[in-house]
Parts: C-alpha cells; sequence; structure tokens
C-alpha cells in the first residue's frame, strides 16, 4: 500500500486497513516502513524544504543593515550582504544617514563586490526597509536578480545575515570602543578578514593501484649505540629467560 501510494503517510495507511478489518498500531506501521527503507509521506513526492534550499543556495544573496554605536554617542548604519552558499561576508558601505539614494548608489556597487560571482546570483533577500525603495529592486532587476522581501516583523527570515550581525556584536563589536567612522571601517575590514578566511586546496589525487603503499621503514642511525643484552634476572631460572 504504502508503494502504491507514495502521498499515503503511515496514518492514513492505518486507516485503509482498519476499515478492511485489519488494525494495526500507527507506531508498527512506521516500524515496518522504516524496515524496508521507504522514506515517510513527504520525501516520497519530492525534496525537502533543506534540500531545496541547499541545492539553490548558490543563487541565493542576502543583505541586512548593521548599527553600531560609537563611543560619542553616533550611530553609523553598515550595509551587509553575505552569499548563502560559501557564508563569505561582503562590507558594501558604511553611513550615519543611509538615505534612499545612498542605498540604490550601494545597490548598483554591490556587483562589483562581488567579483565574478555577480553572475551565478539570482535571489536577493532583504528586509521591508524604508530606504530599499522600488528603485533599489530595479537595479537588480536590471541584472535578472529577483528581490524577496522578508514579512514583516520576521527576522529568521533573513536568518544568515542575522546571526552574521550578532556574530559581528558578540565576537568584535562588544568588546572595542569605536571612535568614528574611519576607526569602524579598519575594525570591519580585519574582521571581515578573519571571518572570511582563505580556502585550502583540496588534494584530490588517488593512489595508484596495484603499488605498494605499505610505509617505509625509517633507516637506523649508524652512530646510535646498540641496545645492551637485557641481564638475567636472579629470581627467574635462566631456562625461562631463553
Amino acid at each position: 500500500m504504502t508503494r502504491e501510494n507514495p502521498t499515503w503517510g503511515h496514518r492514513r495507511i492505518q486507516g485503509e486497513l482498519t476499515a478492511l478489518g485489519r488494525p494495526v498500531a500507527a507506531p508498527t506501521i512506521w516500524k515496518i516502513s522504516k524496515a524496508a527503507e521507504i522514506d515517510p509521506a513527504p520525501l516520497r513526492s519530492g525534496p525537502t524544504c533543506k534540500q531545496l534550499l541547499t541545492a539553490q543556495a548558490h543563487t541565493i544573496l542576502a543583505v541586512d543593515f548593521a548599527h553600531i554605536d560609537t563611543v560619542f554617542l553616533r550611530r553609523h548604519h553598515v550595509l551587509t550582504q553575505i552569499e548563502h552558499t560559501t557564508r563569505r561576508v561582503h562590507i558594501t558601505g558604511i553611513t550615519a544617514h543611509p538615505t534612499r539614494t545612498w542605498v540604490t548608489q550601494q545597490a548598483r556597487n554591490l556587483p562589483m563586490n562581488l567579483g565574478d560571482g555577480a553572475p551565478q546570483f539570482r535571489f536577493l533577500i532583504r528586509h521591508r526597509d524604508r530606504t530599499s525603495t522600488s528603485a533599489f529592486d530595479t537595479v537588480f532587476a536590471d541584472t535578472e536578480i529577483r528581490t524577496i522581501r522578508t514579512p514583516a516583523r520576521a527576522p529568521r527570515a533573513n536568518t544568515y545575515a542575522e546571526r552574521w550581525i550578532g556574530t559581528l556584536h558578540r565576537e568584535c563589536l562588544n568588546h572595542l570602543l569605536i571612535t568614528g567612522p574611519r576607526h569602524l571601517a579598519l575594525v570591519l575590514r580585519e574582521n571581515v578578514e578573519h571571518y572570511n578566511p582563505p580556502t585550502p586546496p583540496i588534494a584530490t589525487s588517488t593512489p595508484t593501484s596495484g603499488q605498494d603503499h605499505s610505509p617505509t621503514p625509517r633507516p637506523r642511525d649508524p652512530t646510535t649505540a646498540a641496545r645492551p643484552p637485557r641481564r638475567p634476572s636472579p629470581r627467574i631460572p635462566a631456562r625461562r629467560m631463553t
């Protein structure tokens, strides 16, 4: 019944068996399906939500504002962007007054910050900010990037950007006294360099079949003195030492 009806779960199968006069507990049906290596009903019809997002992660880019207060009680706004696949962070700009014109200009500069990886992105996640107007979305529409606005008061919809901003405050900014925009730009640059380490190359070579890959014995140093012979213990007979 499970193989012939991929959309049926163990509860549905339990009801059908009960209608046929074969009452079986739902946990029993689940154990039988698991022993037969049959996935639950939502996994049989298509990929899960996690698998779908993982497959599309290389095309998703997220942007968000981070608020930093200096020792002189002046607030600065930092526009950040993060790639969903590599989790690489880019600092787009720093300003004390994020106007609509400034945000639109930063949107034009965003492909230059991404470099060669800009053409692969197809979706941009952003919050419903007053400074991000239709002109902001039009800039990305010209580069065939679709802008997706998160629901109101739903920070979890932009999880990766929110997590990066939280990490920035917990591990860096909460331990420093920022004096101004120059100091802030220096701190952010060093923190991003630490957060985005260069990826080391992965060795893809495999050992050739038919070759002997046993470890080579270490050559003995001729200058090393030979180990002295073991002296017989007076408590053990000599015949038991051989």
